[in-house]
């Protein structure tokens, strides 16, 4: 179970990848699941697509890196699944073994169309606690929901997922570190300490820092503005320059404490097996990660 491998302490490295739309697309998307399942991560999360076919994609895949020695944590949703859509996925992670579950409420379906069977992710926590041996993990938000009124009411719903059974939160894309260490001590404060998460996306087009920024309302630091003015017309650069602010993320991260990394990986594992690479070399260098300048060593790392 995931909060068993969080419970050590260590620096951890677990990548996200999301199902097919279309059947003709799965036989694509597992391959891609099988080369970032090769590089080892501590677990792998399997996005789910509520309402459809790739519910079922979500258990497929799951089950698949389960047999390649992977630990899968797999998402369900609720705000477009009945109670019976609920419990038949969970029938289905227990047919296959599977013991970890990310409970989201989900995003409103652009139709608007929801089921009433639950209203929030607690809900739906609760249901999967009262189901079976389930490590339940959480979604929190370090600049608050877009739906919240504000930081304390979204740090409040973050508690009531907690009082209801989660075991670990993993923290939506950021791209300022200060924006995560500022959250960790508002929700200490407020008594919510199961392990923290950190998600770091890579971004490694304009076009994909332009949707991500839409969609999260995440702050957008002027250091990563300027990476994107700079090398937004040029891929190759592009890419490369956004898998290095991103590794700096990482670095930062676990210097000052925060262990847990989740990248977000887009499906590309070559995305991943170079946080893979940078990670370990970080490791190897800094075993005991007392680091005191992370300039320095970001500087040593790309020497």
């Amino acid at each position: 179970k995931i909060r068993d491998i969080l419970a050590k302490n260590e620096p951890t490295l677990s990548f996200e990848v999301f199902p097919p739309k279309t059947e003709d697309k799965y036989e694509s998307v597992e391959m891609a699941a099988s080369e970032i399942a090769k590089l080892n991560p501590a677990f792998m999360s399997v996005t789910y697509g509520a309402g459809g076919g790739t519910s079922q994609y979500t258990v497929d895949i799951a089950a698949s890196l389960k047999a390649k020695g992977v630990t899968p944590l797999a998402h369900l949703t609720c705000v477009s699944s009945t109670r019976e859509k609920v419990h038949s996925v969970l029938e289905q992670l227990k047919a296959e073994g599977i013991e970890n579950v990310l409970a989201l409420r989900g995003d409103i379906p652009k139709d608007g169309k929801v089921e009433n069977d639950y209203r929030y992710a607690s809900e739906l926590i609760a249901e999967i606690k009262a189901s079976g041996d389930f490590c339940i993990g959480a979604a929190c938000y370090p600049e608050g929901h877009v739906e919240s009124v504000n930081k304390t009411e979204d740090i409040q719903h973050l508690k009531e997922k907690v009082e209801a059974g989660c075991d670990f939160i993993t923290a939506q894309m950021f791209f300022d570190n200060n924006t995560l260490y500022n959250f960790l001590y508002r929700i200490r404060e407020k008594d919510i300490k199961v392990p923290v998460v950190a998600g770091i996306m890579p971004i490694t087009n304009a076009a994909q820092a332009a949707r991500s920024i839409q969609m999260s309302g995440c702050y957008i630091p002027a250091r990563f503005k300027a990476l994107v003015d700079r090398f937004g017309d040029n891929p190759a650069a592009m890419k490369q320059a956004g898998i290095a602010y991103a590794t700096d993320q990482i670095i930062d991260l676990i210097a000052n404490g925060v262990n847990a990394i989740h990248v977000y990986s887009m499906n590309k594992p070559d995305v991943a097996a170079t946080n893979v690479l940078n990670f370990k070399e970080f490791a190897e260098k800094y075993p005991g990660h007392a680091v005191k300048n992370i300039s320095q060593v970001i500087a040593e790392l790309r020497m």
